[in-house]
């Protein structure tokens, strides 16, 4: 079997979790390429909640999902993916299958605008209490850039802390590339302890 790059088998890891009908969460929208493939994932009777804090990347993700006719599909907030608690609704809360960050700038953005390890470890925080058992969330990290080295030793440090029982954690990475190569971390949710929502130790 040929190894798959990182993003494939980002896309391969959520088509694991993922299934017409569900919720899904996309919390860098970007360029909307993830966002689309997640509404297509979820179907007519699912739905997508995708977050950015980049006018123009709402935007341009809102003009793709119409073009392939599914921007009903999609609520698009323009907001911190560390807000994603208060901002969606209740009635998602425990119903979520799955999630994907691309950090790092925007393609094509503005490259001072990057992602940041308080935020994100703060979304992936409350994304873990929020899905439900057997959730996947999906990180690629970019870190070929001072800001993105800062982020990924946060998210690896936070990651190693994550109690084994409530959350599987998997890194996915080519050892042998030069230049800082992106790499993956997903976590699967697993078993809730005395009705305490996954996370640390």
């Amino acid at each position: 079997m040929a190894l798959m790059n990182i993003l494939p088998f980002a896309r391969f890891l959520l088509n694991q979790a993922i299934q017409e009908g569900d919720i899904a969460i996309d919390a860098t929208v970007g360029n909307g390429h993830d966002t689309v493939y997640l509404a297509q994932r979820v179907g007519d009777s699912g739905h997508v909640f995708g977050f950015d804090i980049q006018r123009e990347a709402i935007a341009a993700a809102a003009a793709r999902l119409a073009e392939h006719g599914l921007r009903e599909r999609v609520t698009l907030l323009e907001r911190s993916h560390s807000e994603l608690l208060v901002a969606l609704p209740a009635d998602v809360h425990g119903r979520i299958a799955g999630a994907v960050f691309n950090l790092g700038y925007l393609p094509g953005g503005d490259k001072q605008i990057v992602t940041q390890p308080e935020s994100t470890i703060a979304a992936v925080r409350q994304l873990l209490s929020v899905m439900r058992r057997g959730g996947v969330i999906v990180l690629v990290v970019y870190h070929g850039h001072p800001e993105g080295k800062r982020e990924r030793d946060a998210l690896l440090d936070y990651v190693r802390s994550l109690d084994q029982r409530r959350v599987h954690a998997l890194k996915y990475e080519f050892i042998n590339r030069q230049n800082d190569p992106p790499f993956l971390l997903a976590l699967e949710k697993r078993e809730e302890e005395n009705g305490q929502p996954a996370g640390e130790r």
